[in-house]
């Protein structure tokens, strides 16, 4: 981890590289986590995080979902989406910059138990047909996007 005042410079400076995870389950529906954080803070959105410096993108892919979903799944059990970009106005700290991703999305079939979930990124975990997040003004428009 970085120095906090590091890391801020960080943010204002240049773009983050994270993973979305798209978690699917057999009837299709979507997880989505309500952000604790910000940016996005008080939105549905999907899991996902910040790939870290020298971590290899499958290790990444392992950490988050270890670290978000609290269970396991390979790289290869994942199909790459595409690449998105996510631009706030805001950022994790009060300070006042906007954030910039350049995001990896990845979707993964899971059969996931909503009860046992880190809480850490997300406060609540809902299973969300693709129809209900689209209409939804709870759910953040970068995560909509995946299903334009």
């Amino acid at each position: 981890m970085l120095p906090l005042a590091t890391f801020k410079t960080v943010v204002a400076s240049t773009p983050l590289v994270p993973i979305d995870l798209i978690i699917r389950n057999k009837q299709g529906h979507v997880l989505l986590g309500l952000r604790n954080n910000r940016p996005a803070q008080g939105y549905w959105f999907v899991p996902g995080g910040r790939i870290q410096k020298d971590e290899r993108l499958d290790d990444a892919f392992s950490r988050l979902v270890s670290v978000e979903l609290g269970t396991a799944a390979g790289f290869d059990q994942a199909s790459f989406l595409g690449l998105y970009q996510n631009f706030y106005l805001d950022n994790f700290s009060v300070d006042s910059f906007s954030t910039y991703y350049v995001v990896l999305s990845y979707e993964l079939m899971l059969e996931i138990d909503l009860c046992d979930f880190p809480e850490e990124q997300h406060c609540d975990y809902h299973w969300f047909t693709v129809d209900e997040l689209l209409s939804s003004n709870q759910v953040h428009q970068h995560t909509k996007d995946y299903f334009l």
